[in-house]
């Protein structure tokens, strides 16, 4: 893939154009007409004729060629009555022309002024320009104001006397007086920028669009720059990211931990396998989150999915296909529209879903009389079908105010099938007896979820200082059905069905205050309240054939409901001193779970008072190109209504689950210790040393016991908080660049996690030494090609962290938190392969991806417990081929920077995505 590199990073840079100009737009719409450098009227002249002058040239990079979309502003003074002082204001800008032209009029003509000109990736040129004509001399001393040369009653100053200084041989074209219908006009040429990769605190690879970007709170990983997970899902671009890792249910762990996942900066209801990678623009890794961010949710930080959103003028999309070796194919598109005070932002995607995949367990039980060993294979089909909208509209209703309206749409359909074989061998005396079942599953499975965001923001006067406030509301609904049909080795059939309903309403609201005291000093703080309230019907039948028809089991049946209620507020300060930066927050929680089973006179409620959660970062900067940080966080992990439901639940009769109502939440100190260090042409190091204690972590684990509903000895899994746990490690996240065409990214995490539940079971503990490897490595060939390879190996690991949305997985029970002191996950490695090549100046892009190349993404697990000890494995989507198809258009609508109008009239264009 050839990138080239004002072009890959074009529209990054057009949004951070508009931002840096429009962050200077509100103080340039109070400076009047009146000539910069000179004070208001001033004798012997019209201010209103004084802004007639045009400056104009072009902006190139260092091989000549004109730059694209560059942010260029002319600065000047302008007197300040609060503070007698005269400050640099903003007085015209825009951004250039695709060749690099720009064209600045309607100036005033008196004085100094300075002009920047920024393009992301390139280091800012800075030039005093002027037209040659001297503001009046001021009396008293040279260039200086008497004591009193103030209006007392409106503090601006009064007028000089004198008159002004022109140019030496005269104004411009002849005359001695300017605005007399003269021309001031000037060409400043050629105006060359070069590359600068020195960012403190980010670092981007400057020659191309970079996948990742490290800073020293968090690594951004840019997905939609990602060849690999082109036409796959959220699934496929966070298995990519460093430092996480994502098994086969889509579960993701960071340093071996369940984080919590945000879309766009909120919790979301999605699984990620209902989330489209095209949709994705980013996905940012926060190991250590502040007192800002929710406590609960998950002990190992917060992963945020940035979903895409252009903020260009114009009109601008894509459009895209594609289809994979298994069946699969995807179609999607993005549109955005922005002009004068709307901007709208749609997308739509839809994703076939074909697949296949195997597994097997074994298990030895050391239970029951006689002892048994059991054998069980599988085999799924996968057939699934899902598509999401996006729409919203952002009204700028003035240059200090918008308001966001937002909603979302997705629906899929899956139709999984399971073949499963079990083999029992009784280990009698003097034999082994066998027997033998053949179980064929049928499964139907459909959600919806509909959503809908209010979002207002507000720009205070004060630079930096703005509120923002928001309303989330989701409603979730799925339904499944399963036939089953199971073929004994005796002759027996039998046929089962299961069939599940539940509804979910979730309400979020939440407020933020960003307060700057002054420049070196910052306050913020906030509150938010959610509540989430869900009900779920399971029902289970067996076919009589005697009667000929289905008769419900209401043993192994169950219907609940169950209410998640949390409040919260937050107060952050942070302060800058010299090299020395200093944050500090502290949060309070506190949350209500109530639930009840529907077919019986049960309920219960858990109350969480108010718990703290203080967060402070200190930050150290060594010097230009490296700094340090100390940073503590305290998290929280409530048990949720699953593990707290003291029924049993029979979905599954190999795996009975049973809630324990006395678990109280997990609460986890984190210490992380980061080094950073930005060395030239584009390498970038990360070190963090960390260490997180978990305090009543909450583990499952499994006893025995006799049914008399089943009328047999049975194994339950249930959960306890254990007495301690720790983790702590190192990892050391590189990205270099190397001969302009390589760019290799490196993520290696070691470390020791140690769990103590002896308080569960008489000598139940863990320790275990882990490691995981990441590298993508990209290659610049010619020709627009570009060649992109994904590898990852991890270590046999301690813990099974889970955290996906999706209500599907594991029956009723599923979407808990599954650490466990009684087994660990085995070893697993894979390597993806990707090429892209771009047609058009980027227009049209073609990917082709091959997913596991070996076949070796095998995950696996090791279980022992004093009733049995188990193996076993999964594989999925092995040496899946991938080709996707994009069509990027658009129109720059530059009429806002046009001769009739170029002073920047974008009001609130800063506050669009914030």
């Amino acid at each position: 893939m050839k990138i080239n590199t004002i072009a890959s990073v074009k529209r990054s840079a057009i949004w951070a154009g508009l931002l840096s100009c429009t962050l200077l737009f509100v103080s340039a719409m109070t400076l009047v007409a009146q000539p910069t450098g000179a004070p208001a009227g001033a004798a012997g002249f019209d201010p209103s004729k004084m802004e007639i002058g045009r400056f104009y040239g072009k902006v190139v990079d260092e091989k000549g060629k004109g730059v694209g979309y560059a942010t260029v502003k002319l600065l000047g003074k302008k007197f300040d009555p609060q503070t007698k002082t005269f400050n640099e204001t903003l007085i015209a800008g825009q951004l250039t022309e695709e060749n690099g032209d720009f064209n600045l009029e309607k100036l005033p003509v008196v004085g100094d002024f300075t002009l920047k000109i920024s393009f992301l990736g390139y280091g800012e040129v800075t030039q005093t320009v002027t037209f040659g004509i001297k503001p009046p001399p001021m009396p008293g001393k040279p260039g200086g104001m008497p004591a009193d040369s103030t209006n007392k009653a409106s503090g601006a100053p009064k007028a000089p006397t004198g008159g002004f200084t022109p140019p030496a041989g005269g104004f411009p074209g002849g005359g001695g007086f300017p605005g007399g219908g003269q021309k001031f006009e000037k060409d400043l040429g050629n105006i060359r920028i070069s590359e600068d990769s020195k960012v403190l605190g980010e670092v981007t690879i400057t020659e191309r669009a970079s996948v990742a970007t490290l800073a020293i709170d968090r690594k951004s990983y840019r997905v939609d720059k990602d060849i690999s997970s082109a036409g796959g899902t959220a699934q496929d671009a966070l298995k990519n990211v460093p430092s996480l890792s994502v098994d086969l249910d889509g579960n993701v762990s960071l340093r071996n931990g369940a984080p919590q996942i945000f879309v766009d900066g909120r919790p979301t209801t999605l699984s990620l396998d209902q989330i489209s990678a095209d949709a994705i623009e980013s996905v940012e890794v926060i190991t250590n989150p502040s007192a800002k961010y929710d406590a609960g949710g998950g002990t190992a930080g917060i992963i945020n999915i940035v979903l895409k959103k252009e903020r260009r003028l114009g009109y601008n999309g894509n459009v895209r296909t594609g289809a994979d070796s298994r069946g699969g194919y995807n179609f999607g598109g993005d549109l955005n529209a922005r002009g004068g005070k709307i901007n709208l932002f749609a997308s739509a995607n839809i994703n076939k879903n074909k697949n296949f995949g195997d597994g097997e367990t074994i298990r030895q039980n050391n239970f029951g009389a006689p002892l048994s060993n059991i054998t069980q294979t599988t085999h799924n089909n996968i057939n699934g079908l899902f598509a999401n909208g996006r729409a919203g509209v952002d009204f700028l209703l003035d240059n200090r105010n918008t308001l966001t309206l937002s909603g979302n749409y997705t629906r899929g359909k899956f139709r999984p099938s399971d073949e499963i074989v079990t083999v029992t061998d009784y280990l009698y005396p003097t034999e082994t007896i066998s027997d033998s079942y053949t179980r064929l599953a049928d499964l139907d499975r459909n959600f919806r979820n509909v959503g809908a965001s209010v979002q207002f923001k507000h720009l205070f006067p004060k630079q930096g200082h703005e509120w923002t406030a928001d309303f989330n509301y989701n409603r979730v609904r799925f339904r499944g059905g399963s036939d089953y049909m199971t073929n004994y080795d005796n002759g027996i059939t039998s046929l089962e069905r299961q069939a599940a309903l539940g509804r979910g309403n979730i309400f979020t609201f939440q407020t933020d205050v960003v307060n700057p005291i002054n420049s070196k000093t910052k306050l913020e703080y906030g509150a938010r309240a959610s509540a989430r309230l869900n009900q779920n019907e399971n029902e289970n039948f067996y076919f009589d054939n005697a009667n000929n028809e289905w008769v419900q089991v209401t043993q192994i049946s169950d219907r609940y409901k169950f209410s998640d209620n949390v409040a919260a507020a937050y107060l952050q300060g942070s302060r800058q001193m010299g090299k020395w930066g200093f944050q500090a927050g502290l949060r309070a929680e506190s949350s209500l779970y109530s639930g009840a089973l529907l077919d019986r006179d049960s309920s219960f409620a858990i109350v969480y008072p108010i718990s703290l959660f203080p967060s402070v970062f200190v930050t150290r900067k060594l010097n230009e190109s490296a700094q340090v940080q100390l940073a503590y966080t305290r998290r929280v992990n409530r048990p949720n209504f699953f593990q707290t439901m003291p029924f049993t639940d029979f979905s599954d009769s190999l795996n009975l689950r049973r809630g324990n109502p006395q678990l109280i939440p997990e609460f986890t100190n984190s210490i992380e210790a980061t080094y950073q260090k930005i060395f030239n042409k584009g390498h970038n190091l990360l070190v963090s040393l960390y260490y997180k204690q978990a305090t009543n972590l909450i583990t499952t684990y499994q006893f025995n016991e006799y049914n008399s509903e089943l009328d047999r000895e049975v194994v339950v899994t249930s959960y306890a908080n254990s007495d301690y746990a720790a983790a702590y490690g190192a990892e050391i996240t590189l990205k270099n660049s190397f001969f302009k065409w390589l760019d290799l990214t490196t993520n290696v995490n070691v470390y020791q996690s140690d769990v103590d539940a002896t308080n569960v079971s008489a000598g139940l503990t863990v320790s275990q030494l882990s490691a995981f490897v990441k590298e993508t490595a990209q290659f610049k060939l010619p020709k627009g090609f570009s060649f992109q390879i994904n590898g990852e190996y991890r270590t046999r690991t301690a813990f099974t962290p889970s955290n996906n949305n999706d209500p599907f997985r594991g029956g009723p029970m599923g979407g808990q938190n599954i650490n466990t002191a009684q087994g660990y996950a085995l070893p697993n490695w894979f390597v993806d392969l990707s090429l892209r090549k771009e047609f058009m100046n980027r227009k049209f892009i073609a990917s082709l991806s091959v997913q596991d190349v070996f076949a070796s993404r095998k995950f696996g697990s090791y279980t022992y417990t004093d009733f049995f000890v188990q193996d076993s494995y999964r594989i999925m989507a092995q040496q899946t081929v991938r080709l996707n198809l994009t069509y990027t258009f658009g129109k720059m609508d530059t009429s806002l920077f046009s001769r009739k109008n170029n002073r920047m009239n974008m009001q609130g264009g800063d506050m669009i995505g914030n």
